[in-house]
Formats: structure tokens, sequence, C-alpha cells
């Protein structure tokens, strides 16, 4: 349900309390009367704007230039625990890739399909002189009804808090703006929530600054808590690694199973320099810019590294799944990014906003519970599989969802070893009809994409055009298929949108006409 309509705060406050008070007694109704010492431990690290190669575990078939930029040891014990997925996906920026995981629908389907500010109502979009976006969900998702321009749906964690889990947040949460219920991980089924709240990037990461929080100077985007660390030359990313470890004690005392998400801000921009590592980059040739990017790629490996550390020392990491992911691709643009703009993901093309493989190609780790042998997977997966996955591997079998059902599909079978045609034939969708930036980089701004088998359709709303790529032989899809291969381009358009028009996916709107952009099936030709 996709509400519009305005609400005085109480009537939210009342809402709030009576949906969640039902939601809780349905839930306590389907708990199993599991036992909860059978149960795994699920830890989610969730990385912000890591590109699928900025680190030396390798995700291609070989390792690249890229890779051996970074310092990540701690990723590559991971992986020798855990199945790597190499054709796993999320969107291209931050916002809609988190409302997937949370709920389980694809961003053409809960129409969060941009970025959400910190302040509520307020649209994100840069201007464009030719398209205007669509009423979008500007205020992200919201766990009770009627809050304007928010997808209303049940995330994940409030089912496991229901069935027995402690849920701990730590870190980045992003899912609502401010003044909205989802703008506080409490209201999304966290128990626990530290530095969690409506902003997408920290103001700056050094404690010695507070953070972001100085007299005058405090931002939306300055992280909450941690006033222990103010002052202190605790860098961001350490800081919530303590905070994560303290939080965990609990649950561990209560012998209780728990989920933690655990969500740092690193690596989102401002590249600042983690003074314990930044030397080694600087001592290789990087410039200030590189070398201060793969600090905070090595801080975060630490910060795994120090909470696996912790889970073995406990004697739990062996009934513990471990889920390792970024949400959405590399950043690529000039200044943030030294070089050329648009290359930093090479072999992909682009990189975060685009709907090239450099923009949503993203690393996926997941260490089972009951099995610990590595294996690579190259079946094409997207960040909303992870919403019915993790309550399958919880044994949560019955729940009901404002949303009905999952877009995302259950990989259990995938983790086992299995697969058919039915994974490698199932279309993969995106749909961003906005203005992320200024620019018009290389798949950036109103682009649409399938993705079936080996080969990948992208739709220009701008231009009208439609650009077809066999990503098997042509991973940096710079060989357009579309003119030579005219019928698959139109089969896979019609694909498209027949889903498209299925979810209500919302497209953008000519400035001159107020008409809306055809549906790829629309166009006249596939050279159009």
């Amino acid at each position: 349900m996709i509400s519009f309509k305005n609400n005085s705060n109480l009537i939210l406050l009342l809402l709030f309390s009576s949906v969640g008070l039902r939601c809780l007694a349905q839930s306590a109704n389907q708990s199993q009367d599991l036992n909860t010492n059978e149960r795994p431990n699920i830890v989610v690290f969730f990385v912000d704007d890591l590109g699928w190669q900025d680190m030396s575990e390798p995700f291609y078939s070989t390792k690249t230039a890229i890779n051996e930029k970074f310092h990540t040891p701690h990723i590559e014990s991971l992986a020798k625990d855990a199945v790597k997925f190499t054709n796993a996906y999320a969107t291209p920026v931050c916002t809609p890739s988190r409302v997937s995981f949370l709920t389980g629908l694809n961003a053409a389907h809960h129409r969060v399909t941009n970025w959400t500010h910190p302040k509520a109502n307020t649209a994100t979009d840069s201007n464009d002189e030719i398209l205007n976006p669509p009423d979008w969900n500007i205020n992200g998702l919201s766990p009770v009804p009627n809050i304007p321009h928010t997808i209303y749906a049940t995330p994940f964690p409030s089912i496991l808090k229901s069935n027995g889990y402690y849920t701990i947040h730590i870190g980045k949460a992003h899912w609502g703006s401010a003044g909205t219920p989802g703008a506080s991980p409490l209201n999304l089924g966290f128990m626990v929530n530290v530095a969690g709240h409506s902003a997408g990037h920290p103001q700056n990461y050094y404690g010695e600054q507070n953070y972001g929080n100085l007299p005058s100077k405090t931002s939306y985007q300055a992280v909450p808590d941690l006033m222990e660390y103010h002052g202190s030359s605790t860098f961001l990313t350490e800081a919530l690694t303590q905070e994560a470890l303290k939080a965990l004690e609990e649950p561990i005392r209560r012998k209780e199973p728990f989920f933690l998400h655990f969500s740092n801000y690193a690596v989102h921009v401002p590249i600042q320099p983690d003074p314990r590592f930044v030397q080694r980059y600087l001592d290789r040739g990087l410039d200030s810019t590189e070398a201060a990017y793969a600090s905070l790629v090595e801080g975060y490996d630490k910060s795994m590294g120090d909470i696996v550390q912790f889970l073995k020392d406990k004697g739990i990491y062996d009934n513990t799944v471990i889920i390792f992911l970024s949400d959405n691709g590399g950043l690529s643009l000039s200044p943030q990014r030294s070089g050329e703009a648009h290359t930093q993901n090479l072999p992909l093309k682009a990189g975060k906003g685009s709907l090239y493989e450099g923009g949503i190609r993203i690393p996926l780790l997941i260490k089972q519970a009951s099995r610990h042998e590595p294996s690579s997977n190259p079946t094409p997966v997207m960040v909303e599989d992870l919403f019915p996955t993790i309550l399958h591997m919880a044994k949560i079998k019955d729940y009901q969802l404002v949303q009905r059902e999952p877009d995302g599909k259950d990989l259990t079978s995938l983790l086992a070893g299995k697969n058919d045609d039915r994974w490698n034939n199932r279309p993969l969708i995106w749909n961003i009809p906005n203005k992320w930036t200024v620019p018009d980089g290389p798949g950036i701004n109103f682009f649409s994409a399938l993705r079936q088998g080996d080969y990948k359709l992208l739709y220009n709303m701008k231009q009208g055009k439609l650009e077809l790529y066999n990503l098997k032989e042509d991973i940096g899809e710079r060989n357009n298929l579309a003119p030579r291969m005219k019928e698959k381009t139109k089969a896979l358009s019609k694909l498209l949108s027949d889903q498209l028009r299925i979810w209500k996916a919302q497209l953008p709107t000519y400035k001159a006409t107020g008409q809306q952009v055809p549906y790829p099936d629309q166009l006249k030709s596939v050279d159009q």
C-alpha cells in the first residue's frame, strides 16, 4: 500500500501504536514454539558504496588491478567459509537497495527510486531540462500506513524480533526521512539502534570533531549517539565496531539468537583518511584521495575481522550466518574519486548511480551456519532475495506481510549447490525514473534495465533508445547488440515493460507536454 494522505502527529502516533501492537500479536501467534538454541545467529555486514572489486578478494574470474590496490584480509578469510555470488546486484544508489533489503520488494515496486533526504517531504532529484521525475516515495519506508510518500511494508527485522531474535542495528540506516516512522530503526523491528537515523552519510569520520556534532556547525549528516567518543581520536568506523561488540553481549548473556545489522558509514563520502591505515597506501604510490578511500575500505575490513573474531571467541561462529554485501556499485565520479570519471570500476562500465554494471553489480558473500566450505555461484541474484533467505535461515515459515509477498526469491537452494534454468532465466529488473546527479553520465539518470541469463537490456528514457549486451562475452558493455539482434531486443523490452506494468512502476514525464515517456515496448523501433 502506498499512501499520499496527510496526517497530524497525533494520528500518526495512534496509528503506529495500534498497528504495531496488532502486528506483534499476529507474529506472536505465528511463532512456531521454536527452540531458540537451534536457530542460527545472523550477522549482515552492509557496506556503503563499496565497488565490486574494491577489496583484495576477487569477484571476477581473475584478480584485477583494482583488487591489487586494497588490503582486506578479513574479507578474504570470510570468503574461505562462504558462498561467493559473482553476479549479485543492488540498485545504483543506497536507499532503494536498503528498502529492498528490508522489505523484499524490487525498487520499481516500492517506488523509493532515489536516495531519501534527511528532511521529510524533500525530493532529491536534480533538475532536468527535458524530463520531470514521477511523484515517487521521497520519504522512504514506513512500518505504519498513511504516511505521505512512503512505502508501507513489513520489515523483516520485526518478524525476527517477534519470533525470539534479539535485533541490533549499528551505523547507517537511511530508510526514511526525519519526522517519519521509518527514520528510526527502533520502529522497523530493531531493539537496539546506535547511530542510525535519516541521513545517508556522516558529516565526518573524526572523533576529534564529534562526527559532525559541533556548535553552530551541526547538520543533518551529524552522526547521532557516540557521545562517549566525542573529542577522542577514535575513527567513526572503530567507534561503531566497539558499539556492536557491546550490543552483542546482551543476547549472548540471554542465550538468545540475534540479528546484527552492521552498516558502517564507510566507505561513503566524505572520503577522509583513516589514520590507522592510510600510510600503507601512500607508500604504495596512491594519491591522497585514493589512499584515503583504500584506508576506509581497510577500516571496514578490520571491523569485520574484529566482530568475526568476537564470535569465534564466544564459541558461536559456527552457528552464525554471515552475509557481506554492498548497497550499490563503487563511486566513479570526479573529483570525489581520482582519475577519469567512470573508470574506477573497470572492466565494469561506470559506477554508482548508473545502470551499467559498475553501478549495480556488488560483492556478496554468504557464510551458512551449517556449511563452511568455499564455493562460487554465478547465478544472477538481487538484494531483495535476502529477505526470504534470511527468514528461511531463521527457520521462520509462517508470517504475514503488508506487502503480501516479497519479490525476492529464497537463495537457500543455491547455497546448497542446487541450480536450474528457473534461476538462470529469471528476469532481474531495475527502474530509475529519477535524476540522481546533474551530469547525465553513462547509464545515469532516467534509465530502466533488465537482465535475463547472459543478456542485459537498457532503456534510455531520455533518448528513447534501447541497448543490448551479452555480459558473458562483454562484461564491460562496449558492444551494443540491439541493431543486430532486433528480435531479442524486442522480446526483452516486452518482458521489461510487462513487469513494469504489473508493478505499476513509475516513469518520468516530458516537461513540454506532461506526457509520460513510453514503455520500452512502445518505441517505434529498437533503433529509435
